[in-house]
């Protein structure tokens, strides 16, 4: 059989964009080298992550955010303990917004009004969830579209042709017009597929241990920084630990005496372990991919880009691949558009890739051993309790900064669609959902409802006034929820006849 597209890689960047293909028409095929989803390292503690604005918003405009919310790691109430394993900033009496290398910025210090594209939205800003849960909702989301998955199926090798890609797995053959790697940051299909990998190396192991403590209060809880490098202790037994010894550390398995040793030295404390449950490594190595499209074969999530883990920006970054690439493959498959919509994803999230790496460096460069290093974050730590500060950050892990560059002359062009909402309550995530381009005209000025009625059904076209419009006529929103065109003039259409045939194809009787 031959497929529209065989992805590489089931974890939630590969689940989401086979279901953000299938939902555009597509044939798609899931290959997972493991064969159980299930594993401890995606369960509490190792497998919490934080959401961020960007891929709150992506699950909102899909009907899935309420799913994944059901499943969220909530915060515990006034004189709750943390569940077991979950960060230590979640039990802070005073609400965090994150942090920057460990330094935290906190929530009173941030003014929103510094974004006035802003609206009130369910999606929120950031949320904690865990990859288990995560992954539940997007697979089901994916086989409810008819997404097929195989699982115990790693990929071997790949055969690229002009018109087809085969992927050996197993000792089987797939076939599919387009194959995209999921498959991590050791992805087989970069390596097989002429990538070049591009970076800087590691200069620390991190360790993620899961304890039994002969005594727990010998250690600090919270992040602590050592002439080693660092230790991050979330009670009663869960500790990261960051080893500059240049990744040497990476992958080896380590026995109760070895994460002794690992722990005293490092946290400069003498801990001892009485029991290892739990053991996995990682590394500040931060790479990406030179080209994000080689042919017929495409890279996403970790297999196009790695960094540290620091500040959860990975599998956000991952999500925010897949919400852009998904609608632009699916429509090159129907036959709507061509190479060049397709070129505009590496165009698109390689800066934004480039960006989060830079973000990783930064962070590593504040966590060295040393005086200097830790002069430099007392600086910071002093600048993250300013509002400039706190805001400037904020925007950072929250994921408020990116806007692409589409060539908008509108400041909203290239950002995130606000969630406008009308009198009835109907919101503009919810006309998103069915991952159709949207066209909303705010006023009622004769013709512009009617401008792009000849794209129908690419776009859906509504007249609606809304609650706030923040001084908008008329908006053109992609389906990954980006602003293609925006006018504040109820007359001035100017544009949008070219930005509707750039992300939506030609359509006849539209004058330019």
């Amino acid at each position: 059989m031959l497929y529209d597209v065989v992805i590489a890689g089931a974890g939630p960047v590969g689940l989401f964009l086979a279901a953000e293909l299938a939902q555009g028409g597509a044939q798609v095929l899931v290959l997972e080298q493991a064969a159980n989803p299930d594993s401890p390292f995606k369960r509490l503690p190792f497998g919490l992550r934080g959401l961020n604005a960007p891929s709150l918003a992506a699950l909102d405009r899909r009907g899935l955010l309420q799913a994944v919310e059901a499943r969220q790691v909530r915060k515990p109430g006034k004189g709750e303990p943390p569940p077991p394993g979950t960060a230590h900033w979640l039990a802070q009496p005073r609400a965090l917004g994150g942090h920057f290398a460990g330094i935290p910025f906190a929530l009173d210090r941030v003014d929103s009004d510094r974004w006035p594209y802003r609206l009130p939205t369910p999606a929120g800003m950031q949320m904690a969830v865990d990859m288990q849960a995560l992954e539940t909702v997007l697979a089901d989301r994916a086989q409810a579209l008819g997404v097929q998955i195989l699982r115990g199926v790693a990929v071997d090798a790949i055969d690229p042709a002009p018109d087809q890609v085969t992927v050996v797995a197993a000792g089987q053959s797939f076939a599919g017009r387009w194959l995209v790697g999921c498959d991590g940051g050791r992805s087989v299909v970069r390596k097989r597929g002429g990538f070049t990998f591009a970076g800087t190396d590691a200069e620390f192991t991190g360790h993620s241990l899961l304890v039994s403590l002969q005594d727990p209060s010998v250690l600090t809880p919270g992040r602590q920084y050592t002439g080693q490098g660092m230790c991050n202790f979330n009670p009663p037994g869960t500790v990261a630990l960051a080893d500059f010894d240049g990744g040497a550390g990476h992958r080896h398995v380590l026995d109760r005496e070895g994460a002794q040793v690992l722990l005293q030295r490092v946290s400069g404390r003498d801990a001892v372990i009485d029991e290892l449950h739990l053991a996995t490594t990682w590394t500040d190595a931060a790479r990406q991919a030179t080209t994000y499209r080689n042919g017929r074969v495409l890279l996403a999530g970790d297999a196009a880009h790695v960094h540290s883990p620091l500040g959860g920006q990975g599998l956000n970054l991952g999500l925010g691949d897949a919400m852009n690439l998904g609608w632009k493959l699916a429509a090159v498959l129907r036959g709507e558009a061509g190479d060049a919509l397709l070129d505009s994803y590496h165009a698109e999230r390689h800066p934004v890739g480039a960006k989060v790496l830079e973000w990783s460096r930064a962070q590593v460069a504040l966590m060295r051993p040393g005086t200097g290093a830790r002069a430099l974050a007392a600086v910071m730590a002093d600048l993250a309790d300013t509002p400039d500060g706190a805001t400037y950050l904020a925007e950072r892990v929250w994921g408020l900064w990116q806007q692409l560059d589409l060539g908008g002359t509108h400041p909203l062009v290239g950002r995130s669609v606000p969630d406008f909402v009308s009198a009835q309550g109907e919101r503009m995530g919810e006309h998103l959902r069915e991952g159709r381009g949207v066209f909303q005209v705010f006023t009622a000025a004769s013709g512009m409802a009617d401008a792009l009625q000849a794209w129908q059904p690419r776009i859906r076209c509504i007249q609606q006034p809304v609650v706030d419009a923040l001084g908008l006529a008329a908006v053109l929103v992609r389906p990954d929820g980006v602003v293609a065109w925006a006018s504040d003039g109820a007359g001035d259409t100017d544009g949008l006849a070219a930005a509707a045939t750039r992300w939506f194809g030609p359509a006849a009787g539209i004058r330019s």
